[in-house]
């Protein structure tokens, strides 16, 4: 892999013809491994995305900050700027979507990642078929957001879901939601009073494609708790069915 510049950019090929559906869709990967790095921009190339290939943290950030990109993949462990700092960082200043990819196992750090605002974790070593496709999913539920029809709202007690300005609000207040938290939040308005599995919330929100672990859920629920509730320990409106998976009611 060749390397280009100040800010470790690495320069992939574009192999074969671009995919219409993609062609336009530029990501940000962000890892210190040059093999992986390579791996991982490759396949998206393959795939038809715009890969933007850095090593380097702060080099990562400062990109970011000048362009728009449709996703970011990030490594946990780099130098100039960590993962979780990157993350937190580009999760403050707008909703793209984020996947941590990381050799750290610990749920602890998968949990962490979540709570700073992380849409997806995988953690190495990796499939790359399981990468692409949660790829492809995140893009494709981010994408239909950005194309639900004026004039659908949805509501409950007090709080709105406005899908075609993609906010949620607590009475006149918005409450920012990751892309994550607000497919679920979207998926309980439609469907209050009722029990959605964590397989169901899965499906809508990755597709069918999903390798991962669906208590995934269980993490991006308790931070929605903490955005929506007044005790998130004590929760009045998300309630959980033990053993199955939650429900939006009204306690």
């Amino acid at each position: 892999m060749k390397m280009q510049g100040e800010g470790d950019v690495c320069s992939i090929k574009r192999i074969g013809s671009m995919h219409t559906q993609t062609a336009m869709k530029k990501i940000l990967v962000v890892d210190d491994e040059p093999h992986i790095l390579e791996l991982i921009c490759y396949n998206l190339e393959k795939q038809g995305y715009h890969a933007i290939c850095l090593q380097d943290g702060l080099a990562a950030w400062t990109r970011f900050e000048k362009e728009v990109f449709d996703m970011v993949l990030l490594d946990i462990m780099m130098p100039g700027m960590d993962g979780l700092t990157l993350c937190r960082k580009i999760r403050d200043k707008g909703s793209v979507p984020i996947m941590m990819i990381s050799a750290k196992i610990e749920e602890f750090d998968k949990v962490l990642a979540l709570e700073l605002g992380a849409d997806d974790y995988m953690t190495k070593p990796f499939s790359v078929r399981e990468l692409m496709a949660r790829v492809k999913s995140i893009l494709r539920r981010s994408e239909s957001q950005m194309l639900e029809k004026p004039g659908d709202t949805f509501r409950f007690k007090e709080f709105t879901l406005i899908p075609s300005e993609h906010k949620f609000l607590k009475g006149d207040q918005e409450i920012p939601l990751t892309l994550m938290e607000y497919q679920i939040m979207e998926l309980l308005l439609k469907n209050p009073g009722k029990v959605m599995s964590r397989d169901i919330m899965t499906e809508y929100i990755w597709g069918t494609d999903f390798y991962g672990d669906t208590r995934t859920i269980d993490v991006h629920i308790r931070h929605l708790r903490e955005k929506m509730e007044e005790d998130a320990s004590n929760p009045r409106f998300i309630h959980a069915v033990r053993g199955v998976g939650y429900k939006l009611q009204e306690k």
